[in-house]
């Protein structure tokens, strides 16, 4: 098993951490729409975590976008990059996230990241710091709220409450099915926020959380599971 390793040029400390977020949040795309939901190919990406052996593995799995049926799944297993510091937590993933992606060979059209985008202390979650780094429209779908202030949506599926942050909306909790705790929607790159709830909601027939999220979280404990054997 090949164990990627911590880039040369990757941040080490926390101050470095910050000057890359602030040097590459300005190149983040808000006024594209994106593709339309159930159209093309999405993917889904997650990781899971061993600290005790310092290892962390993420998977990507591609869905047909109109039927959610697995097209293609790939993993990586990589060192842990950087410390645990709240806002920071793309800097410990997004090595082997970008490993995983590469061993793809199909899409990955729009790629579903089960945490924020712009619904980020600085504006610039895993989703968007992803997108930047690819270029591929990503939106975040985050299970639990995060540093901003919300009202809880009506208990219909669709309905949704602005998560505000500063006096901005940075995203939307969103309630996927009836009557179920919303999920946490927001921006990361070159999709509108309009757009990545009606992806969300798509994605979400039968369960709180996105069918690409689903597969992908099961895909990674696996390969985590493996990789520590």
């Amino acid at each position: 098993m090949t164990i990627i390793e911590k880039p040369a040029d990757w941040p080490s400390d926390e101050a470095a951490a910050l000057a890359v977020q602030d040097g590459l949040r300005g190149r983040v795309i808000l006024d594209e729409p994106g593709p339309p939901p159930g159209s093309g190919l999405v993917t889904g990406v997650d990781v899971a975590y061993d600290d005790d052996r310092d290892l962390v593995a993420a998977a990507a799995v591609v869905l047909d976008a109109r039927t959610l049926a697995v097209v293609e799944e790939a993993t990586a297993v990589g060192r842990v990059s950087f410390p645990y510091v709240p806002g920071l937590l793309a800097f410990r993933e997004i090595p082997t996230v970008l490993a995983a992606l590469d061993r793809l060979r199909n899409g990955p059209g729009l790629v579903v990241c089960d945490g924020y985008g712009r619904a980020h202390p600085r504006r610039f979650g895993l989703a968007a710091h992803l997108g930047v780094l690819t270029g591929l429209p990503v939106i975040g779908v985050a299970k639990n709220p995060f540093t901003f202030s919300y009202e809880q949506p009506a208990a219909g599926r669709g309905a949704s409450a602005p998560l505000v942050a500063d006096d901005e909306e940075v995203g939307r909790a969103l309630r996927t099915q009836e009557g179920v705790k919303p999920v946490f929607v927001s921006v990361g790159h070159r999709v509108s926020l309009d757009n990545a709830c009606a992806h969300t909601l798509h994605l979400a027939p039968r369960y709180r959380i996105p069918e690409t999220t689903r597969h992908a979280d099961s895909l990674c404990r696996r390969a985590l599971k493996e990789a520590t054997a």
